[in-house]
């Protein structure tokens, strides 16, 4: 395993990161690593148009169309 200084590191920074530290019961040194592994080994957030890229084509649009969408009304309850 490699080490790892950052020189330079505001005191708001450092005093944020014992905060968040204590509040998950961890040292500031291992708040950092999980900062770090979260931020770099999770897979990448993709955006909405690529979701809906992603999707399956399920059928066409007149298979999803609602009853009582044509001339006369459906009563749904007989």
């Amino acid at each position: 395993m490699a080490d790892l200084l950052v020189r330079g590191v505001d005191d708001t920074l450092v005093q944020a990161l014992k905060k968040r530290a204590g509040a998950h019961g961890r040292s500031a040194e291992a708040e950092h690593r999980a900062i770090l592994a979260a931020a770099l080994l999770e897979p990448p957030r993709r955006n909405l148009a690529e979701l809906l890229a992603a999707m399956p084509n399920v059928g066409l649009d007149a298979d999803f169309e609602r009853a009582g969408d044509g001339p006369e009304p459906v009563d749904v309850f007989s």
